[in-house]
């Protein structure tokens, strides 16, 4: 896991390129603290920057930017690809020799036997740029699930690319912000991708590379993997047995690694079976860390141990306190690369990591939008009905309503698949952030068109609902947060349940089998219902939440201060905070969008 940056600047004046590159690189220096690593071209204008976060072949022959012996292509890269020793053995007995133990080598000689085709070979999660110095070209590549970012911006013939958006206010101080960001963060509590708070700085999609013609100046974006429904599976014995023996194989290629890792347990579903699973080619040798709170309603302290003790693995719990919450403040607004209301628990559980000695983290994010963990997937049948009818002046006059909870009802009214969406998860109402900002609700639905999301005809209902929370939550917000969070603290989160043969074949599991059993994740529980008790299989679900409501609520007098004064709306949510009528989240939302716009991060 690292970080990447570079310039390809195709103007007569590329004499800064070797001074700002080392900028840029160097101000992700938290993501990459073992190693730094600069290529530049001056004759074609092309300067690359890597930052190593060392976990594969940890010897100084893993240094990046990486070149083939020839020179001709170059790799500056940021992952981790968990099939590389199968095919280092293809390009073994194709007569390819290696001189490092490294992924990053393998990509590099995969690309130059097989070209934009071995990036569908690549089971893992990878950001990473190449240039094919001899046919002129520069490709960024992202992987089939957006685990890993890279974002991108192209003016004047010019590219910039980096893991991280505040690098480009490293690049240019002066950078433009995008003039509807604080629309997209009051109504998602997120950035949707591709857009970002800078003006034309965009994130490459998922299973996406972005190709660049250096010789015509031309650039498209291609891509080449994508999500595809089938019902090939019919039959619920082959559903439940290729999902046990594909995760089994998915968590193993997870624990690769020449660093110390570890498995993050929360007490739930998924991380209890990524640590039992893990347990079974690690043993007592795996580690697994907790993280608990004094707040005992909100402590899955004894589901933790229920698995910690049956696997006897090194366990760890770190208490998170109130005051470690306020202590960190500054540094937690500091490690948001974009506007997130969600991430603190990521940075704790990060920062307890790194305290553990850990390089490493496997997590269980994943497990509720494939097999329907979250309250939508129940919910999406009340409302999967107005995709055929025209209801938007009856779910208009909701937006008049005082109660929260009635008035996201009015997200039903936008003309717009992502109503559904909006309907379980949007923060604030139309009516409300345009009072926030001041703006017409025309505006925001104007600027609402602009994220595209599939309109779920021609799919079942639970599979729409995959897509929802997959492209737009998961994608946009929990992934994001876990990778600048952990990153903050130089280590690196994997998610198994993304594994690229996995969920291919979780997508070709008839819906009513997926989905079919009355209780959540009813398929995944008998899969593996050997390993996994009752007691942690049928307890409801609860979600790594932190107890931000009390702690808010207790420091008000500090989170006072970041909000807007004399503001007749912002001080209706403090107060519907104050009084428990409104979620945390809201009022979040509106800490660190103030503190955004006062800092320009």
């Amino acid at each position: 896991m690292c970080r990447i940056t570079g310039i390809v600047n195709l103007e007569k004046n590329r004499n800064s390129n070797f001074k700002e590159i080392i900028k840029m690189r160097d101000s992700m220096v938290h993501g990459g603290p073992d190693d730094e690593g600069l290529y530049i071209d001056k004759d074609n204008g092309i300067a690359l920057g890597h930052r190593r976060l060392s976990i594969i072949d940890l010897s100084p022959l893993g240094h990046q930017p990486m070149c083939t012996e020839d020179g001709n292509i170059w790799i500056t890269y940021n992952g981790e690809v968990y099939n590389f020793l199968e095919i280092r053995k293809d390009l073994q007995a194709l007569q390819y020799t290696f001189t490092s133990h490294s992924d990053t080598e393998i990509i590099l000689k995969a690309y130059q036997k097989w070209g934009e085709e071995a990036f569908k070979k690549l089971i893992g999660m990878f950001a990473f740029c190449l240039y094919d110095k001899k046919r002129g070209l520069i490709y960024l590549v992202r992987d089939h699930a957006g685990i890993k970012p890279v974002y991108y911006s192209i003016s004047n013939d010019n590219l910039i690319f980096a893991s991280e958006v505040k690098v480009f206010r490293t690049f240019n101080r002066e950078w433009e912000e995008n003039p509807d960001w604080k629309t997209y963060f009051l109504i998602f509590g997120h950035m949707p991708e591709p857009y970002t708070t800078l003006k034309d700085v965009y994130m490459l999609p998922k299973g996406s590379f972005f190709k660049f013609d250096l010789k015509t100046k031309k650039y498209s974006i291609c891509e080449y993997e994508s999500i595809k429904f089938t019902d090939e599976i019919r039959n619920s014995e082959d559903a439940v047995s290729g999902i046990r023996d594909l995760f089994t194989k998915a968590v193993q290629r997870h624990l690769i690694s020449d660093a110390p890792i570890g498995v993050f347990l929360s007490g739930g579903i998924d991380s209890s079976l990524i640590a039992l699973v893990a347990s079974q080619f690690q043993g007592e040798r795996l580690r697994t860390l907790s993280i608990v709170f004094n707040e005992k309603e909100y402590s899955e302290e004894r589901y933790q141990n229920l698995i910690a003790d049956k696997i006897h693995s090194k366990h760890r719990a770190y208490l998170v306190t109130e005051k470690d919450f306020i202590n960190h403040l500054d540094d937690i607004f500091s490690a948001m690369d974009q506007p997130t209301v969600d991430g603190i628990n990521t940075y704790f559980v990060s920062k307890c990591a790194k305290e553990e000695g850990l390089k490493a983290v496997l997590s269980g994010l994943g497990g509720d939008e494939l097999f329907g963990g979250y309250p939508s997937f129940q919910r999406i049948d009340k409302v999967w009905f107005l995709r055929k009818s025209n209801l938007k002046v009856f779910f208009n006059l909701f937006k008049y309503l005082k109660n929260d909870k009635f008035k996201k009802l009015s997200f039903l009214g936008i003309d717009n698949p992502l109503k559904y969406y909006l309907f379980f998860r949007g923060l604030f109402s139309v009516d409300t952030t345009a009072r926030i900002l001041e703006i017409s609700g025309k505006e925001i639905e104007d600027v609402l068109k602009r994220v595209y999301i599939e309109d779920g005809y021609g799919m079942g209902s639970k599979n729409f609902v995959y897509l929802l929370e997959s492209d737009l939550y998961m994608k946009n917000q929990l992934l994001k947060d876990i990778d600048f969070m952990s990153m903050r603290h130089s280590v690196e989160t994997r998610v198994p349940f993304l594994d690229k043969e996995f969920t291919t074949f979780i997508f070709s599991i008839q819906e009513n089998i997926k989905f079919g059993d009355s209780m959540p994740k009813g398929i995944l529980l008998k899969a593996f219902r050997d390993i996994l008790s009752s007691e942690i299989g049928s307890r409801k679900k609860m979600g790594f939440t932190f107890p931000f409501e009390a702690w808010i609520k207790n420091n008000i007098h500090i989170f006072a201060d970041y909000l807007p004064h004399n503001d007749k709306t912002v001080s209706e949510i403090l107060k519907g905070f104050m009084e428990g009528r409104l979620h945390w989240s809201r009022l979040w939302s509106l800490i660190v969008m103030t503190k955004w716009m006062k800092n320009r991060f």
